[in-house]
C-alpha cells in the first residue's frame, strides 16, 4: 500500500511509503477487535466496588428473641440482611476484571484495525516533527495544515519525545502513543491515524523480518 509522505503544511514530499499488506491489508477479524477491545475496557475499571455483609455491619449480635415459642418467625440479630441496616446479601466485592488473550490474538486485532483504518484512507504519514520546546499552538496548527483539526486523531512516533507530548496532550480530540504502546482500542477510537515517518517505517521493518 502506497502512502505519500507529507510535510507539517500538508504539502506532499514528493515522497511515498510502502506499508506491508501482511498488516495493513488483511480481512479484518471483527471477533478478535470485540475481544482486544474487551480486554483493554476492562483493565480500565477499578473493580473496587463493596457492600458490607452481615459480618461487618454495626449492631448487636444479640438474638432477638428466643426460637421456639413466640409464634413468630425465628429471628437472629439486627444485622439480619432482613432489617433496616442489615448486611448485603450476595453483594459485590472487589475483583478484576481482566482477561487473558494471546499474544497472536492481540497481534490480529491490531492488524484488523490498521486494515479498517487503511480501507477507510484514514492514515497519514507524516514526516518526522521536530520541536525545541513545547507548543501547543504549534501542534494546533500542524493539525489544521492537516485538515485533521476537527478529528479524532491518534499520532503514532517511534519513541517518546518530551516535547511533542507535551505539546499534543492539551489538544482536544488528540491522542499520542509510541509505536510499542499503541492498542486496538486507541486505532479504532480514532477517526485518522497519523503516524511520523521513522515510526511508519519500523511497521515495513517488522514485516520483513516475521
Amino acid at each position: 500500500m502506497q502512502v505519500d509522505i507529507v510535510n507539517i503544511k500538508g504539502e506532499k514530499t514528493g515522497r511515498t511509503l510502502d506499508l506491508p499488506t501482511e498488516i495493513f491489508g488483511i480481512e479484518p477479524n471483527d471477533h478478535v477487535i470485540y475481544l482486544a477491545v474487551k480486554q483493554y475496557q476492562g483493565a480500565q475499571r477499578q473493580g473496587t466496588h463493596k457492600v458490607k455483609t452481615r459480618m461487618e455491619v454495626k449492631g448487636s449480635s444479640k438474638k432477638l428473641h428466643k426460637q421456639k415459642g413466640t409464634g413468630g418467625a425465628r429471628k437472629g440479630n439486627l444485622r439480619n440482611p432482613l432489617y433496616k441496616g442489615g448486611g448485603t446479601i450476595f453483594g459485590p466485592k472487589p475483583h478484576g476484571y481482566d482477561i487473558k488473550l494471546n499474544r497472536k490474538v492481540k497481534d490480529l486485532a491490531k492488524m484488523s484495525a490498521l486494515s479498517y483504518k487503511a480501507k477507510d484512507n484514514a492514515i497519514v504519514v507524516l514526516e518526522d516533527v521536530q520541536m525545541d520546546a513545547p507548543k501547543t499552538k504549534t501542534f494546533a496548527g500542524i493539525l489544521k495544515s492537516l485538515n485533521i483539526a476537527q478529528k479524532k486523531s491518534l499520532f503514532v512516533i517511534p519513541e517518546y519525545n518530551d516535547n511533542l507530548y507535551l505539546s499534543l496532550r492539551n489538544v482536544q480530540g488528540v491522542t499520542g502513543t509510541v509505536i510499542s504502546d499503541m492498542n486496538t482500542y486507541d486505532i479504532l477510537n480514532a477517526n485518522v491515524l497519523v503516524m511520523s515517518e521513522t515510526a511508519a517505517k519500523l511497521f515495513s521493518e517488522e514485516a520483513k523480518e516475521a
